[in-house]
């Protein structure tokens, strides 16, 4: 009985194997099987998403506007009705912050876009003398501009003949095809809104059914280093995703307020451009700063110093005081370590792995170094990384 029952686990061992193996190959190498399911469930991984951003905003209406004395457990139907209101109350709060950011940040925005196309002719203006001051007191470089220009008129030339009618085709096709897909993404965002309610309602079951997953799955005596990796996990994702969303917005309006009150040009604009990028770890604050200053620089290269001076201020400012209060030491990481999490994110999957790709390397780096440690612990060594500089441990320890 022993042996059939080696047999089976060894059989399920070789069976799961193969099939991370597949699944590992598919996601590498252009398979579509995955990206095809993620497609299908994409928004039940909205709603997912969105209630784990929403669930410490509902535990804390229940707790706070409906406290339950110690050693006392609420009924079911009193439980159902907490828990709706806790979480009507948080969808109430995102319902307040999109009407302020309807009334008093987009109408803004929308007059800073009208200014920015009104003012489209004098920028053209502003940055042909630029060119032109260039190339005429830098004839090398007038050269150089001069064969990069015919080169592109050849190109333009070769485009024309070739049929500017299927270019046309190419261009509707992509235009409908984004039309498409934003009408697709509010439609799934709909669909996840909802799911996350049902996700919010039963959070607790679904965390049950998850536990009885692992019990399920993994040797009793390994359980619980399996719930305490979950744990650990949650605390890196929990602690990353919502502290920088809450530093992102903090920025954003601290940037709204100062650029207000120093009268920068597109104030609006530019502070979507600095909160939303600012989300980016590392990176975000460049992307965000580059494109505004270019925007001040058309209309007051003085301002554009002083905006570059203001930013860099606030960039210290969130990197020294807001950003550490918020988000303290959740990933552990080191600099090099959250560069090479960007830059293997964004370039598998863009911008959102540009965002997820620090957590996930946190977990992964909190997963090597357990194993890491537990395997020195087993040969007696030390695992503190200071005792190997220079080789300065050779060996086990001696008793």
């Amino acid at each position: 009985m022993e042996r059939k029952s080696n047999y089976i686990s060894m059989g399920v061992t070789a069976f799961l194997t193969a099939a991370a193996i597949l699944l590992f190959y598919d996601t590498l190498f252009g398979g579509k099987a995955v990206l095809d399911l993620l497609k299908t469930v994409q928004p039940i991984l909205y709603g997912a998403f969105i209630a784990y951003l929403l669930a410490p905003m509902v535990n804390f209406f229940e707790r706070g506007l409906f406290p339950l004395r110690p050693g006392r457990e609420r009924k079911r139907s009193q439980a159902m009705l907490v828990r709706t209101a806790g979480i009507l109350l948080a969808w109430l709060v995102i319902a307040f912050f999109f009407y302020l950011l309807a009334s008093v940040l987009l109408p803004e925005l929308y007059k800073s876009v009208l200014q920015l196309i009104a003012n489209v002719d004098n920028y053209y203006n502003t940055i042909s003398g630029w060119v032109n001051h260039l190339l005429e007191t830098n004839p090398a470089v007038s050269g150089w501009v001069s064969q990069q220009m015919a080169a592109y008129f050849q190109d333009l030339d070769k485009w024309l003949t070739g049929g500017v009618l299927p270019q046309l085709q190419a261009v509707m096709v992509t235009v409908s095809g984004g039309v498409l897909s934003l009408v697709n993404f509010v439609k799934d965002l709909l669909v996840g809104i909802i799911a996350s309610v049902y996700l919010l309602a039963t959070k607790e079951r679904c965390a049950a059914y998850g536990r009885k997953l692992v019990y399920s799955l993994v040797p009793r005596e390994r359980v619980g280093l399996v719930l305490r990796g979950v744990r650990r996990a949650d605390l890196i994702f929990s602690g990353f995703v919502r502290g920088k969303l809450l530093d992102s917005i903090i920025i954003g309006v601290l940037c709204f307020v100062c650029c207000s009150i120093l009268k920068f040009p597109y104030t609006p604009l530019v502070s979507v451009f600095v909160g939303v990028t600012n989300i980016i770890p590392f990176f975000g604050p460049f992307l965000g700063a580059i494109p505004s200053a270019f925007l001040i620089l058309l209309v007051s290269p003085r301002q554009a110093l002083y905006f570059v001076i203001f930013v860099l201020a606030l960039q210290q400012l969130d990197g020294n005081v807001i950003g550490p209060k918020i988000l303290g030491n959740t990933t552990g990481l080191s600099s090099l370590w959250v560069i090479i999490a960007i830059l293997v994110g964004g370039g598998f999957f863009g911008v959102v792995g540009m965002f997820f790709g620090v957590p996930v390397c946190a977990c992964l780096n909190s997963l090597v170094n357990y194993f890491v440690d537990a395997r020195l612990r087993k040969k007696g060594l030390s695992p503190d990384a200071g005792e190997y500089a220079a080789g300065g441990v050779h060996g086990p320890r001696p008793e």
